[in-house]
């Protein structure tokens, strides 16, 4: 990694500005901070690491708890040796097959010692922005049980313009006043298409949209309404994270699960810009998943398979949060990548996407349940089409400056605990 260190420190501090530390030796691999990545795009809040993190931040089961009630260590049965049906032989094989870059990737990583070193005061930051929160820990309501009942199209959402006028004295202060706009919450476009993070009220809660964003909060049967009428507001990168089936009972609760059918009508190919589209599919390790998605969900789609990428999960020390070789719970999960080959795409974007390289890692500290990573610093050579490219994430459940976002909940990071109030310098 240069031998005079120049190149970890300006590594490091395109980190601190970016949220993205390119790692040498590791075959193209990246750690990245989602709570730096995402702020860079935010006017007057930025996302708090503690809310973010929150998971991560959460207190370990005490000896106690771990070697029960007594206090005393349980004995361990003797495992029984592991015998593999055919998905399960192929799903180890995959696994052999992504281990040698995973390992690669991770051995750069422990070997970055200032970025490890940046990682440790994740925790050191956690005090200040918990005196920053902006509301206390509630119960927001459940937009999935609400867009289910026939009172539906009756809930609205109040957005807070703020309009800054100067004060006429010639003085450089100014009086902010505030413009509201209330509309249906769901089955409808809400768009802030200001440059400013607006506040929304919604049921007594608060809400961040962040600016130049919208969504649309439906269920699958209207997604139908998402698809541009006007032929260049389709998109050139679309992000989808489905609610696959899990047999996890805690996932369960967190929030429904739809079969793998049901996604097959996603009109992905509808939604591609003219100029094409890059594709991003967040999957599981599941064998008979991977197979679904290849033998019959990306043909459905039109979408052309390209690469497929990992995320391996760290703690803030650097240490997997799990074994690499648990077979039933991966510290990693996969993004698959494809295209949708438009009549109106560049030639040069077709052959810049392939050579968009397979087997690439992304590295990050996890955040709340099924919240993903930001993927487009890994990608955005490759988005094909004119720049900034128009993006959508589908099954979203929060929300990014400059995006589409699409699902029944994508407003559910979005609450204001999960926000701070940048300074005013910050501004």
């Amino acid at each position: 990694m240069g031998g005079d260190g120049s190149e970890p420190r300006r590594s490091l501090s395109l980190f601190l500005e970016s949220g993205v530390y390119r790692l040498e030796g590791s075959g193209g691999a990246v750690f990245v901070d989602p709570v730096r990545v995402l702020n860079r795009a935010l006017a007057r809040f930025s996302i708090s690491p503690s809310a973010y993190y929150s998971r991560f931040f959460e207190p370990g089961p005490s000896e106690a708890d771990r070697g029960g009630s007594n206090g005393r260590k349980r004995k361990r049965r003797a495992r029984k040796p592991l015998v593999l049906n055919d998905r399960e032989r192929v799903a180890a094989q995959r696994h052999q097959e992504a281990r040698p870059f995973l390992v690669k990737a991770h051995e750069a990583l422990v070997g970055a010692t200032e970025l490890r070193s940046l990682m440790l005061k994740m925790k050191g930051e956690v005090a200040t922005a918990e005196d920053r929160k902006l509301a206390p820990p509630g119960v927001p309501p459940s937009f999935i049980e609400l867009g289910r009942l026939w009172q539906a199209p009756l809930y609205e959402i109040t957005l807070n313009f703020l309009q800054e006028k100067p004060t006429g004295d010639g003085g450089p202060s100014i009086i902010h006043s505030k413009e509201q706009k209330v509309i249906p919450i769901f089955n409808n476009l809400v768009h802030n298409g200001t440059k400013d993070d607006l506040e929304a009220e919604f049921l007594g809660s608060q809400y961040v949209i962040p600016r130049e964003s919208c969504f649309y909060m439906s269920d699958l049967q209207q997604i139908h309404r998402m698809i541009p009428v006007e032929g260049d507001a389709h998109f050139h990168f679309i992000v989808i994270d489905p609610p696959w089936e899990n047999g996890s009972a805690q996932q369960k609760s967190r929030y429904p699960t739809l079969p793998n059918k049901y996604f097959l009508s996603l009109p992905v190919q509808q939604l591609a810009h003219r100029e094409g589209a890059l594709v991003a599919l967040w999957v599981t390790n599941r064998e008979k998943l991977r197979n679904f998605v290849e033998k019959e969900l990306f043909p459905a789609w039109g979408v052309k398979f390209l690469a497929t990428f990992y995320w391996l999960k760290v703690k803030s020390d650097g240490s997997l949060i799990c074994d690499l070789d648990l077979f039933h719970h991966r510290p990693y999960e996969c993004i698959l990548l494809g295209f949708c080959d438009k009549e109106g795409m560049d030639p040069r974007d077709l052959s810049r996407l392939s050579t968009i390289q397979d087997k690439r890692v992304l590295m990050s500290v996890p955040g709340d349940y099924s919240r993903k990573p930001p993927l487009e610093e890994l990608v955005l050579e490759y988005i094909p089409g004119t720049k900034p490219a128009r993006c959508v994430e589908l099954f979203a459940r929060d929300m990014r400056a400059g995006w589409y976002s699409w699902g029944n909940e994508p407003l559910h990071f979005q609450e204001m605990r999960y926000f701070q109030k940048r300074d005013a310098d910050d501004v």
